[in-house]
């Protein structure tokens, strides 16, 4: 397999895979802590292992600052730049010169904006979004985030599809959103609100393909096929791993197609 477009990857910091609440995750990866940087090559080969022509690297802000800054994507993506291409992340708690630098990131590249809910404690509807959600409309921008459960050592309640990203929708109904981690539990909200909303998409990142909810793999095959796109979470879960039993679910060509690339290209304008 090969051509694959991955739309949630981090070349993670170490202060990122250090952090207290990835314990659970380090746990289920065998590690204690980490000591040194990962190098750009592992990423790389790992992109390679799972047939991803092109893997999409997200920054990470969260209320204890830059866990990954932009700087720091920005400069993994200028060592493989046929590789990989930049999301942005942005500090919450001063919306204002998040927007600013929205603005210059898409200048300098980047393909979307990332938030992670869960990681702030705050719901997407809250108010610090909306100028976001605003800059990224105007400047064609992606917005991309988690819904469902959380993995690490924080709340869950704000990975809920409805009625969270559900009122997001409503209130900017031109922003492109991203939907990552397929809403499990509430697959079948998340289903329903890409139902809803032209705009609303789903990622499957954080699952292999064997775990992904029957619901999910129908809605791929029927009327959700330009709705699904694929994601991995690296370096939690890998693309080869993530892919390795894809061909199980037994989709249609032209679907795989849509789900492994053609989906991407067209929301991330690749």
């Amino acid at each position: 397999m090969s051509g694959v477009i991955d739309v949630w990857m981090q070349h993670p910091t170490v202060r990122l895979a250090n952090d207290e609440m990835f314990e659970p995750l380090r746990r289920w990866m065998g590690v204690d802590t980490i000591s040194s940087e990962f190098p750009v090559e592992l990423t790389i080969a790992a992109t390679d292992a799972g047939g991803v022509e092109t893997g999409l690297l997200s920054a990470w802000y969260g209320p204890q600052g830059a866990l990954i800054s932009n700087d720091e994507v920005a400069q993994c993506v200028s060592a493989a730049p046929d590789r990989f291409r930049p999301v942005a992340g942005a500090d919450l708690r001063k919306p204002m010169e998040a927007v600013r630098e929205l603005r210059d990131r898409r200048d300098q590249g980047f393909v979307a904006f990332r938030s992670l809910p869960w990681l702030w404690e705050v719901p997407p509807t809250d108010r610090r979004y909306y100028p976001l959600y605003a800059a990224c409309v105007d400047l064609g921008l992606p917005f991309c985030t988690q819904v469902g459960h959380t993995g690490p050592l924080r709340p869950s309640d704000t990975g809920r599809p409805i009625p969270y990203i559900d009122q997001v929708a409503n209130d900017f109904p031109e922003l492109v959103i991203v939907c990552g981690h397929i809403g499990y539990p509430w697959t079948q909200e998340m289903i329903a609100v890409s139902d809803k909303h032209p705009n609303v998409h789903i990622d499957t990142s954080a699952y292999a393909s064997h775990r992904y909810p029957a619901e999910l793999v129908d809605y791929l095959k029927g009327r959700g096929t330009h709705k699904v796109l694929f994601g991995s979470n690296y370096p939690m879960l890998t693309a080869s791993h993530a892919l390795e039993r894809l061909g199980e679910l037994d989709l249609p060509a032209e679907v795989e197609r849509a789900f492994l690339r053609e989906n991407a290209e067209r929301v991330f304008s690749l």
